[in-house]
Order: structure tokens, then C-alpha cells, then sequence
């Protein structure tokens, strides 16, 4: 039975290391008869893995694309570029794929042999990308990442120091049940329920430190929709100004002009939108509505009303000015 297994599963990956095989080919491969070739690709076919088989020249045996995506079998090298690939995305900048990427990584991390981990860790570490150069901001490691992901996933109360924002902040001991991570722009975010502060938390990952699973296990409360916490977390609770804006734009066009973190944005029928934003200045505020290019009324505060003037006034006298001769 094991020789089977083996043979089933070398078969297996020798149809996906390349297009098209022909049955001898894949018998003196595998050091068997054409005919256990057949025995073992009608096994594979029973599991699920569509494998085509074509006569005549060009033709052989090819596995096609199914309803769902089987298991791959993976040499060293490979494995080591996949993870290697989901690390870098996993704190990439394209659309829906960081999250999609740390599931898929936790998932092969968790089947990764030893050998392999040093090798991963290399390449990562020694890779520097142009978003990591310029400044570092929000740069977060992936082991970090991943053992969040397998604490959320067991479910397990997590500890670590968090410092918040402000110059004079200093770490502080948190202890946490994890619910959810959040990638917003190039930023991870945590969702958690804060056990001494008995409230949910949202939690940048680049502020953790000295992280470490308790091995206490937590039952799931009920929780607030993450999106939405995070979101409100980071573009309006850490400012001085909350300014609600009604702006005369479908809400999918202003969605589409401002990252997520910066701003949330509510339909208001179809062709208008409710925009709610923070800012320690109202002038900032005041500029980045404008920027918009859309028409808009201020719902609150009212003191942004005479900030909108005022600037509006500064621009037009800048706008007056005479252009500088060459």
C-alpha cells in the first residue's frame, strides 16, 4: 500500500511539473508498466484531479484545471519561492491580496520541514523592497503575521507591548483575545478584545513588540464588524476634529479617490455620499475636501465653515498673483 501511495504521488507530481506526458514517458520516469500508469491515473481521476488523456502525436496524458484547486506537490525550491512570494505579498500594496496571502502562507507554514525554514527566513530577510526603503513605515515581520493568524484561528489569548502614538509614549503590557487582522493601505492592523481594559481595541502591528501566546484558550464573543472598527478606529478616534461632509458624488466615485484609513464614506442616495474624516487641524481637512473636486455641505462642526472661507480666500489672493517672469 505504501508503494502506491509513493507511486500515486510521484505520478502526481510529474503531471504538474509540465503540460503533457505520454504514458511511456511517465512509466520510465516512475519505473513501472504503461499499465500501472493507467491504474494510478484512474486513482488520481477518483480523488478529484482532472487528467486528461489525448491519442496521437502532441498527445498523452495532461492534468486540467477542476472545480476546486487540489493539493500541489512541491519540491524544495518551490516550496521555498511560494512562501518566500506570500511573505512579500502579504505586505504588498495590491488589492485584496495581503489578507489572502497570510492565510495561504499560515496554511504552508504550518507544513514547512525544518530544512526548509532557514532558507525561507534567508531570502526574506534579505530582501528589501522600495516601499520598505523609504522610510519603513508600517513594515511589520511576517512571523509576527503568522503566529497572530494561528492565535486568531485557535482561538488563544495573545500578549505583547504596545506603544502608542505621541512622543512621549511608552510600551505597555497588553493582554488580548485576537479576532481579526486588517490590512488598511500599506498598514496591518489587529482586532482585539482588550481583557484589562474590558473593550475592543484596534492595534497596529509595527507598535508590538515582545509578543507571546498564552495557551489560554477564549470562547468568541459577539463582535463589531471589523472592517468597520478598524476603519473608524484609524481615520477618525486618534484626531482632534471629526468633520461630517456631504459630498454631491456617488459614493463608489469618492471611495475610489481616498485610501480606506484616511476616511469612511456612506452612501446618501445615488449620487451623493456622507464622508466622515478626522484631522488634528481643520485646515487639513478643510484643503482635502476641497481637493475632492466635488460639491459638498458641511453637516459638522460648524467651525469648519469660517476654516473653509479662509482658505478658500488664501487660494484666491494666491491665484491673483502675477506669474513670475523667465
Amino acid at each position: 500500500m505504501d508503494e502506491t501511495i509513493g507511486r500515486v504521488l510521484g505520478l502526481l507530481n510529474l503531471l504538474q511539473s509540465r503540460p503533457v506526458w505520454t504514458g511511456t514517458e511517465l512509466a520510465a520516469e516512475l519505473g513501472v508498466t504503461t499499465r500501472s500508469i493507467r491504474r494510478d491515473v484512474e486513482r488520481l481521476r477518483r480523488l478529484g484531479y482532472p487528467i486528461r488523456a489525448t491519442q496521437g502525436v502532441g498527445g498523452g496524458y495532461q492534468l486540467g484545471a477542476g472545480k476546486a484547486l487540489p493539493p500541489l506537490l512541491l519540491d524544495d525550491g518551490e516550496a521555498v519561492a511560494v512562501a518566500v512570494s506570500l511573505r512579500l505579498a502579504a505586505g504588498g500594496s495590491v488589492a485584496g491580496v495581503g489578507e489572502a496571502a497570510l492565510r495561504a502562507l499560515a496554511k504552508l507554514d504550518q507544513m514547512l520541514p525544518a530544512r526548509l525554514r532557514a532558507p525561507v527566513e534567508a531570502v526574506s530577510s534579505s530582501t528589501l523592497s522600495l516601499d520598505d526603503a523609504r522610510g519603513g513605515t508600517g513594515i511589520v515581520p511576517s512571523s509576527r503575521l503568522l503566529e497572530l493568524a494561528r492565535a486568531i484561528r485557535t482561538p488563544e489569548v495573545v500578549t505583547f507591548g504596545y506603544t502608542a502614538a505621541g512622543p512621549d509614549a511608552v510600551p505597555a503590557e497588553r493582554r488580548v483575545e485576537p479576532y481579526r487582522l486588517v490590512s488598511a493601505g500599506r498598514r496591518w492592523y489587529l482586532m482585539a478584545f482588550d481583557l484589562d481594559r474590558d473593550a475592543w481595541r484596534t492595534f497596529r502591528l509595527d507598535r508590538i513588540e515582545a509578543m507571546h501566546s498564552t495557551g489560554f484558550r477564549f470562547a468568541r464573543r459577539d463582535a463589531p464588524d471589523a472592517a468597520e472598527f478598524v476603519q473608524t478606529a484609524i481615520s477618525q478616534n486618534p484626531y482632534a476634529h471629526v468633520a461630517r461632509v456631504r459630498i454631491q458624488a456617488a459614493a463608489d466615485t469618492v471611495r475610489s479617490q481616498l485610501p480606506a484609513s484616511v476616511a469612511s464614506v456612506e452612501p446618501d442616495g445615488d449620487d451623493a455620499c456622507i464622508l466622515t474624516a478626522g484631522g488634528n487641524s481643520l485646515e487639513f481637512v478643510a484643503l482635502h475636501v476641497a481637493l475632492l473636486g466635488h460639491e459638498a455641505t458641511v453637516l459638522e462642526p460648524a467651525e469648519l465653515l469660517p476654516v473653509l472661507r479662509d482658505v478658500g480666500a488664501r487660494l484666491a489672493r494666491m491665484g491673483r498673483q502675477e506669474p513670475p517672469r523667465t
